[in-house]
């Protein structure tokens, strides 16, 4: 059985003012039997999601006009779409701000292609899920579903909904971390231990990419996010998950 969808079937929008990135992963990505459609600002991605929504959205953080953090927040709010951040300039503050603002990966050029691709399989393999149309506007009492203060995560869907039944959106990382935090409940996480559960292998020491994470888990899951009751904070530990 397939890990997720064949590459023909799916659809990556590529915005990048730069023609020479734009043909690059048009050719390369699309020698992958991905289908590339480019655009070079935001009025071209906007008319690219009016003609029909792509599958994931890598895009350059330093376009003209309206730049690429301001259309990754505005892609959180309107579209259940996984974002990577392409940008020219790779410092931790840049990669902060680009996870901030709901991006599911990030990376800095120049990249190797291949390295690209490789990331382009992993948000997609996480982010796949039943469709919203064919999901019930509640989730499943039974089985593979969790209780986390007042919403519910449903395992199995990946979705996550609050005590109305109201589905929350979530990055295809929050559900990682969600989903690593479930199977450990009541045990202290590291930030390292995180990290390689929701196998974000491109770390190091001074990553604050966790902690960025969890503070948005927090806004979604916790009553009072400043006094946090599911996703507690171990002073000198990391983290610790305490079912509701």
């Amino acid at each position: 059985m397939s890990e997720g969808p064949m590459a023909g079937q799916v659809k990556i929008l590529v915005v990048d003012d730069d023609a020479e990135i734009r043909e690059l992963l048009q050719d390369y990505l699309g020698g992958h039997g991905y289908q590339v459609e480019p655009a070079c600002d935001s009025t071209g991605m906007r008319a690219a999601l009016a003609a029909g929504l792509p599958d994931l959205v890598l895009l350059d953080v330093g376009l003209p006009g309206e730049d690429g953090l301001s259309l990754a927040r505005y892609l959180r709010e309107h579209h259940d779409l996984p974002v990577i951040m392409v940008s020219g300039a790779g410092s931790p503050v840049d990669r902060t701000i680009g996870l901030e603002v709901g991006a599911d990966d990030y990376v800095a050029k120049p990249f190797d292609p291949r390295e690209l691709l490789a990331r382009v399989k992993t948000v997609l393999r996480r982010y796949q899920r039943v469709p919203a149309t064919a999901a019930p506007t509640a989730p499943v009492d039974a089985g593979n579903s969790l209780q986390l203060g007042a919403c519910r995560l449903d395992l199995d869907r990946h979705q996550l909904f609050d005590g109305n039944g109201a589905e929350i959106p979530l990055t295809a990382m929050e559900f990682d971390l969600l989903q690593a935090f479930a199977q450990r409940p009541n045990r202290p996480l590291s930030r390292d231990q995180l990290l390689n559960l929701t196998q974000n292998r491109d770390w190091n020491p001074f990553d604050r990419s966790i902690d960025i994470r969890i503070a948005r888990l927090r806004r979604k899951l916790e009553t009072d996010p400043d006094k946090p009751q599911v996703i507690r904070t171990l002073r000198g530990v990391g983290y610790m998950f305490v079912p509701g």
